[in-house]
């Protein structure tokens, strides 16, 4: 492949490196120049585009990730369509994903061209769940390279989905003088949600006192009915003749290990009776926080076994993140301040599906709407606000007049609200922790909406994607940490914040608003139907 400056009456069939514009026709990014298109070029004026050349031995960059994940030697695991040079892969059932790290590392060190990234070994994933991605960088690679890769992706299994299998659990729950019922039944709730993802249930809890011999007859009860035990003692193990191993190995049990490796989660017991898991839960369990239970749980869900060994092995990466609550905190933790978040409202838009007129000067209750959403985010809690203007910028300015905002030109804002969100990142100060994105059109968002995007930020340390949903489906405004804004450098065209929130590796929060969070305004019928009233210049002076 070719990379560079080609000229435009030797670029059909080349792929272009960047959106172009021929006259009045918009060429995307990696979009295959036509004979048409060269024309349309010529006639505009332009001598030569940055483009990629495919050598005879190329392979496209969809149809190299394409074999490339057809190669793959993997089990309920489902490939999607590839699209700018990515394949993503996705479990076909709710489960524990395994990955062969030989497989995926001999793939990545054929050539930096060719990616493969996955989740980490052990991961619990939902059915739907994105657990890989293949990504070939370039626009091309030589099909030689491909066909390493296949040799590569043969030797073994690169990874799979171990499906989860619904267990029915019996619970045990002791009791001590001082022991509040409502922290029991908590914990029971809890322990409930933990299960949900397996789909496995609590067919029964009994909450004995806490001393060997009544533990002993509950389990020993228990594992008759269950395929399961989860003993949760009302005061820490703190050695393996404690009463919780003591009343395993009373029962008839035995028990493998007494501690882990993992923080929190030191204090698992692992035993077992009559060939079925019974597992001592550790305190933090009682916090739906993950901790070094669920990765014994989690094995234990899909079936693998959970040797002393393997335990033992935990140590590199065990060093989980704390939880507040925890009685005996590793360490007290300096006080954190709220993360400061910075609001992006795009207001550049040429509103081309309203047909005549800009919507955002649209009046709603005799205020324009883009004043009417700025005033509420301004009101909401960020730590300032950003307009990105550019479709009649000077209108909209004077409709912002008085509003503490900070304005920014976006000059390329014709090529798609790509190139506005990142004229709205980049004016962001050092200090912003992330960015509340906010669309212009949106009427119905409120000042308390936003608050309530940035307290879950808050909550989630700073560190997560926040979203705005309608009945569970994805809407706006969205809050993307600081950590994500060099992926907004690699838009392009019309792509907003979207792609990022869906290929990120990050957690999603999702925060439901209801219709505000679905409700824009790109028709006239839409507009009308919010309320709204667009007047255009020439029916302001008739």
């Amino acid at each position: 492949m070719r990379f560079g400056a080609v000229p435009v009456c030797e670029a059909e069939g080349a792929i272009l490196a960047h959106a172009t514009m021929a006259g009045e026709k918009r060429l995307r990014k990696a979009h295959r120049l036509t004979a048409q298109d060269v024309r349309l070029l010529e006639e505009a004026g332009v001598r030569e585009v940055i483009a990629a050349v495919l050598a005879p031995d190329d392979l496209d960059e969809d149809a190299a990730a394409a074999r490339i994940a057809a190669a793959l030697r993997v089990a309920t695991v489902e490939a999607r369509a590839p699209a700018t040079g990515r394949v993503n892969l996705h479990a076909a059932e709710a489960g524990l994903f395994r990955v062969d790290k030989h497989t995926v590392d001999a793939v990545n060190r054929i050539d930096p061209a060719i990616t493969l990234a996955t989740l980490e070994p052990f991961a619990a994933v939902e059915a739907g769940q994105m657990v890989a991605t293949v990504k070939i960088i370039p626009f091309a690679v030589p099909e030689n390279l491909v066909a390493q890769v296949e040799t590569a992706c043969a030797a073994g299994e690169a990874f799979s989905v171990q499906p989860f299998v619904p267990r029915r659990i019996g619970l045990v729950q002791t009791v001590l003088p001082g022991v509040k019922p409502s922290v029991l039944d908590k914990t029971a709730r809890i322990t409930e949600a933990r299960l949900a993802r397996s789909a496995s249930r609590v067919t029964v809890e009994v909450r004995p006192p806490h001393e060997e011999e009544g533990v002993a007859r509950a389990i020993a009860d228990q594992a008759r009915d269950s395929d399961m035990v989860l003993v949760f003692g009302a005061s820490a193990v703190c050695d393996e003749d404690d009463v919780i191993p003591a009343a395993i190995r009373r029962a008839g049990g035995k028990v493998s290990r007494v501690g882990m490796p993992v923080d929190p989660g030191n204090l698992l017991v692992i035993g077992s009776l009559d060939g079925k898991p019974v597992l001592g839960a550790p305190g933090c369990a009682r916090s739906p926080k993950p901790n070094g239970f669920d990765w014994v749980l989690d094995r234990l869900m899909a079936g693998l076994e959970v040797t002393h060994e393997e335990v033992g092995a935990m140590g590199v990466g065990g060093l989980l993140v704390e939880i507040p609550t925890r009685p005996q905190p590793r360490e007290v933790a300096p006080k954190r301040t709220s993360p400061k978040v910075w609001a992006v409202l795009l207001a550049a838009g040429r509103s081309r599906r309203m047909g005549i007129g800009n919507k955002l000067m649209a009046e709603f209750d005799g205020k324009p709407l883009v004043r009417r959403v700025a005033e509420q985010v301004t009101g909401g809690g960020a730590a300032g606000v950003v307009v990105v203007l550019g479709h009649e910028a000077e209108r909209i300015s004077a409709a912002l007049s008085g509003l503490t905002v900070k304005e920014v030109q976006n000059p390329h804002f014709r090529s798609g609200l790509a190139s506005s969100l990142k004229a709205g990142i980049r004016a962001l100060p050092p200090s912003a922790a992330g960015a509340l994105v906010v669309l212009g059109d949106m009427p119905e968002v409120t000042a308390e909406d936003f608050n309530r995007l940035l307290a879950a930020f808050s909550k989630a340390g700073g560190e997560a994607i926040v979203r705005a949903t309608h009945g569970g489906k994805r809407g706006n405004p969205v809050i993307l940490p600081r950590t994500l804004f060099a992926e907004v450098e690699r838009l392009e065209g019309d792509t907003g914040a979207r792609q990022i929130v869906e290929s990120a590796p990050l957690e999603v929060v999702d925060v439901e608003l209801g219709p505000a969070a679905s409700l824009d305004v790109d028709t006239p019928e839409a507009l009308h139907a919010a309320g709204g009233t667009l007047k255009t210049e020439s029916s302001k002076s008739g």
